[in-house]
């Protein structure tokens, strides 16, 4: 999956920098600190290489939070990308960065212009749109381990929008909107059931009426 093909995050300061996703830490590899890497790169060779910093995206409680990593070395074992990080020693240690997300700092004017690739300043602000009608802006791009989420700023508050082809079909940044096909009740409010209609047993007629037809329910009243 290439670093190009996601929203990418935008934090650092300066207007000529953004940051890009290039990895994800799955799984501690053997006892001496090693972490396999899912990567979001197409440029492996370039961007994990001895002395690379990245920042990490960890929850807040992490002992990681708001901190940067160095690449001591990334090997391949068995066609896999595995890293060793300056200060991680031990397989305890390696496994504190399970599930953290690996971004770096880019100068904006060295990307590539490519179909399909969009930075969070280009999504903020734009329409959101269904059937043609609006439904809301693009207040901000929400990115998490499993997923990216577009966050639709509407009249009645905020709706997260999970930003995948299926439901995200087009962003037209010259027309400065972005299509959507959500699933119903993203955006409003679901009917509730129609009430049940009248069963068999529900005749709508009494028990006193019943007892006024003379017919006894009662068995020590029936035959024999």
């Amino acid at each position: 999956m290439a670093e190009h093909k996601l929203p990418r995050k935008e934090v650092a300061p300066r207007p000529d920098q953004t940051e890009l996703r290039v990895g994800r830490l799955t799984k501690a590899h053997g006892l001496k600190g090693a972490i396999k890497v899912e990567l979001y790169t197409d440029e492996p060779q370039r961007r994990f290489v001895p002395g690379a910093v990245f920042t990490l995206q960890v929850p807040t409680a992490s002992k990681w939070h708001g901190k940067t990593i160095e690449l001591s070395e990334l090997r391949w074992y068995n066609g896999h990308p595995v890293a060793f990080f300056a200060g991680v020693d031990d397989r305890t240690e390696a496994e504190t960065l399970v599930k953290a997300i690996l971004w770096v700092s880019q100068d904006v004017r060295q990307l590539p212009e490519e179909e399909n690739a969009w930075y969070d300043h280009q999504l903020v602000g734009l329409s959101a749109r269904r059937d043609g009608v609006e439904v809301g802006t693009i207040a901000r791009v929400d990115h998490l381990p499993a997923q990216d989420l577009l966050v639709v700023r509407t009249p009645d508050g905020e709706v997260l929008v999970p930003f995948v082809s299926a439901i995200v079909p087009e962003v037209d940044l010259a027309r400065g909107t972005v299509t959507l096909t959500p699933p119903a009740g993203l955006f409003e409010e679901l009917p509730d059931d129609e009430p049940a209609s009248a069963t068999d047993d529900d005749t709508g007629v009494d028990g006193d009426a019943e007892a006024a037809s003379g017919e006894s329910t009662d068995p020590e009243n029936g035959e024999g």
